[in-house]
C-alpha cells in the first residue's frame, strides 16, 4: 500500500520530468504573461490577427468576447476584422484545410487551445527561436520545434537569424552572437543575419502580448472564474465558523 501511495504522488514529477524531456533539449524561456494586462492583450490580439489569422483560425473564439479586454464593438470591427465577417462570428479564416496541407505539407491547426495544448512557455520559447534554414521547403527552422512546417511569419519583426554550432573560437565582433543550447554535447549559438523592424526587447515584448492573448484565449474567463474561487471560499470560510458554533452548541451537553 505504501509503495502504491508512493508511485502515485511521484506520478506528477515523472510527467513532468518526461515532457520536459521531450522538448528536444531545448531549455523553454519562462512566458512573463499576465492576464490581467488588458494592454498586453489587446496588443497581442491586434498581433493575432495581423499574423496569425490569415491561415490559423480559432473557431472557438468570437470577435465580441474581445470587449472583455476593454475594446468596444466598434473598436473590435474597425481594427480587428479585416474580412466580411461580423463582429458576433467566430474567427474563422478561408484558407481550406486542403490548401493548407498543399502549401504547408500539413494544414495549419486551430489555435483556440493551443496554449493549454503546448503551454504558455512552449509558444514564447517557439516564436523566438525561428532560424534560416535552406535544406527546409519553407526555408525556414525551429530550435524548440524542429523541421517544422510553418514559416516564421514574424521574420519581419524580428528580423532573420542563424542557429549552428558555435566556433572553437569566439567572435570578436559583440553583439552579433548569442548564446543558444546544446545539441548532441556540442554547443550552439544565435547569429542575427539581418534586423528586424524590432529591438530584440520589443520583439519579446509583442511575443510575450501574442502569448497572453492566445492564453486568454483558450479559457477567456479564467480569471473570473479565479476572482469568483477566492469569493467562495472566503464564504465557506464564514460559514464554516457559524456550522462550527452552532455544532458546539447543539453538542456542550454531551460533551
Amino acid at each position: 500500500m505504501k509503495k502504491l501511495l508512493v508511485a502515485l504522488a511521484l506520478l506528477p514529477v515523472l510527467a513532468a520530468f518526461s515532457a520536459q524531456a521531450s522538448e528536444d533539449g531545448y531549455r523553454l524561456d519562462r512566458a512573463p504573461i499576465d492576464p490581467k494586462d488588458l494592454l498586453s492583450l489587446q496588443s497581442g490580439a491586434r498581433t493575432f490577427v495581423n499574423y496569425c489569422l490569415n491561415c490559423h483560425g480559432a473557431q472557438f473564439m468570437r470577435y465580441n468576447r474581445l470587449t472583455d479586454l476593454g475594446l468596444t464593438e466598434a473598436e473590435i470591427r474597425d481594427n480587428l476584422v479585416f474580412t466580411g465577417a461580423k463582429v458576433g462570428d467566430t474567427m474563422k479564416v478561408a484558407l481550406q484545410a486542403k490548401d493548407g496541407k498543399a502549401m504547408f505539407g500539413v494544414a495549419p491547426p486551430d489555435l483556440s487551445v493551443v496554449a493549454r495544448a503546448r503551454g504558455a512557455d512552449w509558444i514564447y520559447t517557439y516564436l523566438r527561436t525561428f532560424y534560416r534554414d535552406p535544406a527546409t521547403p519553407s526555408g525556414w527552422n525551429n530550435a524548440v520545434f524542429p523541421t517544422v512546417a510553418m514559416p516564421h511569419v514574424l521574420w519581419s519583426l524580428q528580423g532573420e537569424r542563424a542557429y549552428g554550432p558555435a566556433p572553437k573560437e569566439e567572435s570578436k565582433e559583440a553583439g552579433k552572437a548569442e548564446a543558444g543550447g546544446h545539441e548532441g554535447g556540442q554547443e550552439m549559438q544565435w547569429t542575427q543575419l539581418t534586423p528586424g523592424t524590432q529591438a530584440e526587447v520589443q520583439y519579446d515584448t509583442t511575443v510575450r502580448d501574442l502569448v497572453n492573448f492566445l492564453v486568454y484565449m483558450g479559457e477567456p474567463s479564467a480569471v473570473n472564474r479565479k476572482r469568483l474561487g477566492v469569493v467562495v471560499l472566503f464564504a465557506l470560510g464564514i460559514l464554516f465558523i457559524f456550522a462550527y458554533a452552532l455544532k458546539k452548541e447543539y453538542w456542550k451537553d454531551v460533551h
